[in-house]
């Protein structure tokens, strides 16, 4: 081959045949590099930050993106438009008030109640301005709840919403007012014992208080306290430091997002998806977003032509409430481009691009305190992120095998974790690092180690354990189910846990076994528990009814109750779920006496066939 002629076809032909063979059998591999170069690049910036001893935190990237863009719209909240600088200001005005008049120092944890709203921010940040960490309260949980999660994240300062001071009942506020500051974004309170915010930061400045009240060396500083549902009962409060919220804050950017974009945030901000990951990453790329209050299904596709969205926020729920919606013309008239959520079902994604048209939606899959995170970026339907030889290697983690018998990991001769064969479902575990820190839950270090699996393959390791049971195949990992004693139902996490100790209260019930079931056509699993009435006494469902309205959030209530003679329990004296799970609530098939929250009668009332087949034929509504 002296003819350069000839180098040249050689040439040719090899790059073509390595491209051939490229997309044959390693076709996500200029996805995986572009996005692993991505990622590469964030984390070296983050570890620039320990070099430094100087942390750009979330809130400085808002203040800069408040000096370099001042009048772009950062939050369009029910038509009205709130830019960089209107929130950068207010939230001074607030920062001033929190040092003032309510007299907050520097370390100080404060509590926040409010619904999605600018001022959620603007407090949020205010408090942050001043050195203060804050509690995210889920605007759901009851008295007994609340007073938990102020307890347990040591806030003595509580800043409540307008439209939630009705949350606080008046055995609540005689609990609170010995030990809790009570304020309210109102000018005005018929309550003595709360005091009013908004009056006094009309009067106040809105020059910025000095900076190094924020300024934060470690990227393991503590910022924020989000609640979550565990096993251990009541909700716990997740550390959240520097470093979590800067990661999460890059994960729109991640997924290809720009400042140009607009981004709908129907989710509620006490959570880490619309906090952390939707605020967090719109000021992160300088981008707008459209707070919703509540999610509208009827309101999504006309609220995302109005304001030109071009990425959302979901869980898998929402794109079953928009599948479900009637069709019309107008539904794939839209500037939709992207979707940024986790538990989105294969069957509800293809309907969701079938009806709405090529929407990218990215599954990312982690919860609040875990130190692992998996991000679907090539956009495979059911799956959520990638596995690879380098995934392994930046984020360390293995699947163990799982008896769903005993509900425990199954173990090798000499005490040690199995890991699972190619293609099997297994438990996934998270190893605890330097790199991959787990920084657990404010208040009890019980309920931290409780969420550490030790000794997993050899002594002296750590592993956080997920809870959740995966799959590792084709280079992708995908969500199958649960395991413990938590469930999740309507976008949120159900402790099982908190709801048999709230049912335990009831005078008739000797003992609760709650667990979830599947229903056909929901994302998710429902409560239902399983009771044993004390002897002599009788099932009483009206009693129930108010009982389980009055103390547990809606998502929490148990949908279905079966009256049983005897608990049934494992071989370490557990209470046995895996079969009470796989048996559902088919009253046909169950010898059990079944009922069902019935709103209309207002009561629990006997579960029957009629009733059973209209909830499979989704007539009912759950």
């Amino acid at each position: 081959m002296d003819s350069p002629l000839e180098w040249l076809v050689v040439v040719v032909v090899g790059v073509l045949s390595a491209h051939v063979l490229q997309r044959l059998y390693c076709p996500y591999f200029w996805k995986d590099f572009s996005f692993l170069w991505k990622i590469l690049r964030y984390g070296v910036r983050l570890e620039l930050f320990k070099l430094r001893s100087s942390v750009v935190t979330v809130l400085d990237r808002f203040v800069q993106q408040a000096q370099r863009v001042p009048n772009k719209p950062f939050v369009i909240h029910e038509g009205r438009v709130h830019t960089y600088r209107d929130v950068d200001e207010r939230s001074n005005r607030l920062a001033n008030v929190f040092l003032e008049t309510v007299h907050l120092k520097r370390g100080d944890c404060v509590a926040l109640l409010m619904s999605n709203e600018p001022d959620f921010l603007c407090v949020w940040f205010g408090l942050a301005k001043v050195g203060c960490s804050v509690a995210f309260l889920n605007t759901n949980i009851k008295s007994r709840s609340l007073l938990h999660c102020l307890s347990c994240c040591g806030a003595r300062t509580l800043i409540v919403g307008p439209d939630l001071v009705q949350c606080l009942d008046r055995v609540l506020m005689d609990q609170l007012q010995d030990n809790i500051e009570v304020w309210v974004m109102k000018s005005q309170s018929e309550d003595t014992h709360v005091h009013t915010l908004l009056d006094k930061v009309e009067a106040s400045s809105d020059q910025p208080v000095p900076a190094e009240l924020r300024a934060s060396a470690s990227l393991k500083q503590p910022i924020l306290y989000i609640f979550t549902s565990g096993t251990t009962g009541l909700p716990k409060a997740a550390v959240v430091t520097h470093l979590q919220s800067l990661k999460a804050a890059g994960g729109f950017w991640a997924f290809g997002a720009t400042g140009d974009d607009v981004i709908y945030i129907p989710l509620p901000l006490y959570h880490s998806a619309a906090s952390l990951i939707g605020i967090g990453g719109t000021i992160e790329l300088g981008a707008t977003c459209v707070l919703k209050k509540k999610f509208s299904a009827s309101q999504f596709w006309s609220d995302c032509r109005q304001h030109n969205v071009t990425v959302f926020q979901y869980i898998g729920e929402l794109c079953r409430y928009l599948c479900n919606q009637p069709q019309t013309d107008k539904e794939k008239v839209h500037k939709v481009r992207m979707g940024v959520g986790n538990g989105l079902r294969s069957d509800v994604w293809r309907e969701f691009l079938n009806r709405f048209g090529n929407i990218k939606m990215c599954e990312v899959y982690g919860s609040t305190e875990g130190n692992l995170c998996f991000m679907n970026h090539t956009g495979k339907i059911g799956t959520v992120g990638r596995s690879n030889f380098i995934y392994k290697y930046l984020f360390r983690y293995e699947l163990v095998k799982y008896d769903m018998v005993k509900e425990e990991p199954e173990k090798d001769e000499y005490g040690f974790s199995k890991r699972v064969d190619k293609g099997e479902t297994g438990l996934l575990l998270s190893k605890v690092s330097a790199s991959s820190p787990f920084f657990g839950y404010a208040g009890s270090k019980q309920l931290t180690e409780k969420k550490l699996m030790r000794n997993v393959f050899v002594k002296g390791d750590a592993y956080f354990n997920t809870g959740d049971l995966m799959e590792e195949k084709d280079g992708f990992i995908s969500f199958r189910d649960r395991v413990g004693d938590t469930f999740r139902w309507k976008g949120e996490n159900v402790a099982t846990t908190e709801v048999s100790e709230t049912l335990g209260l009831v005078d008739f019930i000797e003992e609760v076994n709650v667990y979830g079931v599947e229903v056909p056509g929901h994302e998710g699993r429902v409560g239902m528990a399983a009771v044993i009435i004390k002897p002599g006494l009788t099932f009483d469902g009206k009693l129930m009814f108010q009982h389980v309205l009055r103390d547990l959030p809606a998502y929490a209530r148990p949908l279905f109750i079966r009256l049983q003679e005897v608990m049934a329990l494992t071989s370490t004296f557990k209470q046995q779920k895996f079969h009470l799970v796989h048996s559902g609530f088919n009253p046909t098939a169950i010898s059990d006496s079944l009922f069902i929250l019935d709103y209309p009668q207002e009561a629990y009332i006997p579960l029957t066939n009629v009733i059973y087949q209209s909830i499979l034929a989704g007539e009912r509504k759950l």
